[in-house]
């Protein structure tokens, strides 16, 4: 039977939960996630579990946060000028905005905090810091 092997382009079926059982993502109703194995399209864990699976396989997988978003950091959390906040704006704790990086890329960030000078936010990535499971269902192998 025809295994995972780097380099092999999948399909698969996913759910993705936290410890906690609550669900954050899931393929369920849409087509199947296609990626390249070993090609860093995916987070490390993920890439890591397809290799030796064979067509019709399920499994669940756990990957720690250094295996998926990373842990949070300290650096992500952002001061941000108020006067740089269009003034009709209303900005409240719990808000995802999306910034530009340096080289124009969009990074969603949460509003922590509304100061009188600065808005608090956090640019980490919602998963970041967080153990993650996966159902896995493989769909299809190709090369």
């Amino acid at each position: 039977m025809q295994q995972v092997k780097a380099g092999d382009v999948v399909k698969v079926h996913y759910t993705g939960k936290l410890t906690s059982g609550d669900q954050f993502d899931s393929s369920a109703g849409r087509e199947p996630l296609e990626f390249t194995v070993g090609a860093g399209q995916m987070i490390k864990g993920f890439d890591a579990a397809m290799p030796g699976m064979a067509l019709g396989e399920k499994k669940t997988i756990n990957i720690l946060p250094e295996d998926a978003y990373g842990t949070r950091s300290e650096e992500a959390i952002i001061q941000f000028p108020k006067e740089n906040v269009p003034a009709d704006m209303k900005l409240e704790p719990g808000m995802t905005l999306t910034l530009s990086n340096e080289m124009g890329q969009p990074v969603p960030v949460i509003v922590v905090e509304v100061k009188d000078d600065v808005v608090i936010l956090d640019a980490n990535h919602f998963l970041a810091g967080k153990e993650l499971i996966f159902d896995i269902e493989l769909i299809e192998i190709g090369s």
